[in-house]
């Protein structure tokens, strides 16, 4: 049986993503996922960018 395809939004711009980066922007140390579109402009010459992880609408399967 397929699994079902998970859903999940950019947090800063909204769009659905198959992608999703991890990461820390801003002073505050919160985790948000960002799309391959908005990724690179929180993570260049950003003091407070690190990276989490990336999320992905399919698993592998074990």
């Amino acid at each position: 049986m397929p699994r079902p395809i998970r859903v999940k939004n950019c947090d800063r711009c909204g769009q659905n993503a198959a992608i999703l980066y991890r990461v820390q922007c801003d002073e505050s140390g919160e985790w948000i996922f960002a799309c391959e579109k908005c990724w690179p402009y929180l993570s260049q010459n950003n003091p407070f960018y690190a990276y989490g992880g990336t999320w992905k609408a399919r698993k592998k399967r074990s």
